[in-house]
């Protein structure tokens, strides 16, 4: 739904989008209302409170869910899937032990934070995580201690390149809104996105994993002591049924799966590896097509390359490397009948998570709808302060008002278009970082990412403000301090 006409002042807008949240957090954390009830609520008092016509309430709570289940539900879907297929196959265990082994005991959430940002450079933030998601929780439970020190990493990862390099939308979007040179914004927004996740995400998620505990959460895994061995005995589980996972041996060496009384060696690291790397290779090559069919370098209307950009697009490369994983590893000891019982098994846990992230989405529609976060950065964009600054500011305001990063790189770079008309390309990318990280910062309870995060790693609200809260903004403080830092010296080089 597109924004109405604002029907009340900037200060009374701003005023009720505080009141919202305040509401909203107080329903959650002190009143313990359930999260999805609470935000459905506060959405609807929100939309009324705010102006927006009676007769288009509920086009505008609809019109936020839908939009938002329609990005989220399918990802979701198939991602648990496949992790519940990787899991109970021990193949997460075994890309598990080769990562730890290759990087070291000790570097293990580097290690998982390193391969997110490779597999992150094409795949979106949610689909990256859903099917990263079984192998961070195997790590996590092979060494213990609070799951932040894996999660934090492998989450920041995702969203630092979602957020600030080229393919992903947002900073596309904004680069080509302020007239820049797409690939100038990749070659800077590189190697800034992994310093940046290396400071503001990883240094700070061993300070966080250190100060609080989360317990690893039984979404994938089952409980730790409920029929699963905890890591430290010699040889596979005994479970029975649809098959449990094999425990990994004191020297950290996978022994396989049972499945009633027969033993299943775990799938190949190099079988894993290729099933990850199909949604990998699918989206990137849609990404590359979409590209050079935009520039002009491929012709419009081609079979071959509508065909090819079809299976990229990330429901589609998920749903194929489903079936891939359900032919390769799925059947592996094991009836289709019984591997359908798994999939269907994993699909339970996760109707709450989408509720809860559509519903995030409406809270986040809803402000966008009533011109909330419109008049929040018309009363910024005149202040007269620097332009990487003002750029950096009217997207932090942009995102805290409605939650979408996505949003506010593109609604922010649009409002500073002009200042910027005539800059050169190396500057035009700076000011594309400087929006990127004003649009990551301060995540909380109307940005879907929230509480996907929140609902994945079993954190309630109070400890997701502490943690994935604090970690979005310390990356995005770190990725603007890039910026302001390459600012001037920029001037040298041009």
């Amino acid at each position: 739904m597109e924004a109405i006409a604002p029907a009340h002042g900037t200060a009374t807008l701003l005023l009720i989008a505080a009141a919202a949240v305040a509401v909203l957090l107080f329903l959650i954390m002190k009143v313990r209302l359930h999260a999805f009830i609470a935000l459905v609520l506060v959405s609807l008092l929100t939309a009324v409170a705010a102006g927006i016509p009676l007769a288009l309430v509920p086009t505008a709570l609809t019109s936020g869910f839908g939009s938002t289940l329609a990005s989220v539900a399918l990802l979701v879907g198939f991602g648990v899937m496949l992790g519940r297929l990787l899991e109970i196959t021990g193949g997460a265990q075994v890309l598990a032990d080769t990562l730890i082994n290759r990087f070291g005991e000790e570097r293990a959430p580097f290690a998982l934070g390193v391969a997110a940002l490779i597999f992150g450079f094409p795949i979106f933030f949610d689909a990256g995580l859903v099917v990263f998601l079984p192998i961070i929780l195997t790590v996590a439970r092979r060494f213990g201690g609070s799951v932040l020190y894996y999660a934090l990493p492998a989450a920041g990862a995702f969203a630092a390149m979602h957020a600030i390099v080229p393919p992903h939308p947002g900073p596309v979007a904004a680069g080509t809104v302020l007239g820049g040179d797409i690939g100038v914004v990749l070659l800077v927004g590189l190697p800034v996105a992994v310093l940046s996740w290396y400071v503001g995400v990883y240094l700070v998620s061993r300070w966080l994993g250190a100060r609080i505990y989360v317990p690893l959460p039984d979404l994938l895994l089952g409980p730790v002591n409920g029929g699963r061995d905890t890591g430290t005995g010699t040889g596979a589980d005994t479970g029975t049924g649809t098959g449990s996972t094999g425990a990994a041996t004191a020297a950290g060496t996978t022994t396989g799966t049972t499945t009633g009384t027969t033993t299943v060696a775990p799938p190949a690291f190099s079988t894993v590896l290729g099933l990850l790397l199909v949604p990998l290779v699918l989206i990137a090559l849609n990404t590359v097509l979409t590209t050079l069919v935009a520039a002009g370098t491929i012709g419009e209307g081609n079979s071959l390359v509508e065909g090819l950009q079809l299976v990229g697009q990330t429901p589609v490369a998920l749903l194929i490397t489903l079936l891939l994983a359900i032919a390769t590893i799925g059947r592996r000891g094991r009836t289709l009948s019984e591997t359908t019982h798994v999939l269907d098994e994993a699909l339970g846990p996760i109707c709450s998570i989408i509720l809860i992230t559509g519903a995030g989405g409406m809270f986040g529609g809803v402000l966008r709808a009533s011109g909330i976060g419109e008049a929040l950065t018309s009363s910024l964009s005149d202040l007269g302060m620097p332009l990487l600054l003002q750029a950096f500011l009217i997207a932090t305001a942009l995102r805290v008002a409605q939650g979408s990063a996505t949003v506010a790189l593109t609604t922010a770079a649009g409002l500073i278009a002009s200042q910027a008309a005539g800059l050169p390309d190396l500057r035009i990318a700076l000011l594309v970082i400087a929006v990127a990280a004003g649009a990551t910062v301060l995540s909380h309870v109307n940005d879907s990412g929230f509480w996907l995060v929140s609902r994945f790693f079993g954190m309630d609200e109070k400890t997701t403000l502490k943690t994935w809260t604090v970690m979005e903004t310390t990356l995005g403080l770190s990725a603007f301090a890039a910026a302001a830092v390459l600012w001037p010296l920029s001037g040298l080089l041009l």
